[in-house]
């Protein structure tokens, strides 16, 4: 069975990170989610307030990680999602997801990142050179300060990077990173033989 990693932490978005993991595991694929540590995660969640200028935060639920930053090797794993929330602020500062993201795209492997979770790709060095970004909003100066592209879509596709701005465009961003998976998937399946009689 393919694998796919989630990197995320502590206050990530509640929705994003059980959006992905239920839909992908649903597809048939193992999921693994990856923190700074091996624990049980607190996620929030991000929602809109009339008469505030940003979201608000409240609790939102839990879940185990599965493995440590520095544990993963990400040759095991198909493909990547970087969900949002305030995980990736401080995620972003540790050098093995750093290293992580950077094999996905070092490899041209499928890479899912959704609101704040380029905040990781810029920490990695993986928007440089105009690479196409869509993130939450207020996330615009960060993207094209690591090198990137801001563009305001649900579902923005550069070659193995889709990204999207934030929970409510889960439908678009998951329907075309299931696209990049199965293409993935076809490609690293052996090409079996044929034999003449």
């Amino acid at each position: 069975m393919d694998k796919i990693i989630i990197l995320t932490g502590d206050a990530a978005e509640t929705l994003e990170v059980y959006y992905p993991y239920q839909r992908l595991r649903e597809a048939g694929y193992e999921v693994h989610i990856a923190a700074p540590e091996k624990k049980t995660l607190q996620f929030v969640v991000h929602d809109f307030v009339d008469g505030f200028d940003t979201y608000t935060e409240k609790l939102g639920h839990t879940l185990a990680a599965d493995v440590a930053f520095r544990d993963v090797n990400p040759a095991d794993y198909l493909a990547l999602v970087v969900p949002g929330g305030r995980a990736p602020e401080y995620i972003r500062n540790d050098e093995d997801a750093q290293r992580i993201v950077r094999y996905f795209f070092d490899t041209n492997a499928p890479v899912a990142a959704l609101c704040h979770g380029p905040l990781l790709l810029a920490a990695a060095g993986v928007l440089k050179g105009g690479r196409i970004s869509s993130a939450y909003p207020a996330l615009k100066p960060d993207v094209e300060l690591a090198g990137g592209i801001f563009e305001d879509g649900a579902a923005v596709v550069d070659g193995n990077l889709v990204s999207g701005r934030a929970w409510p465009d889960h439908p678009e961003w998951m329907r075309e990173f299931m696209k990049l998976l199965d293409d993935a998937r076809v490609q690293s399946r052996p090409v079996e033989s044929v034999t003449t009689a």
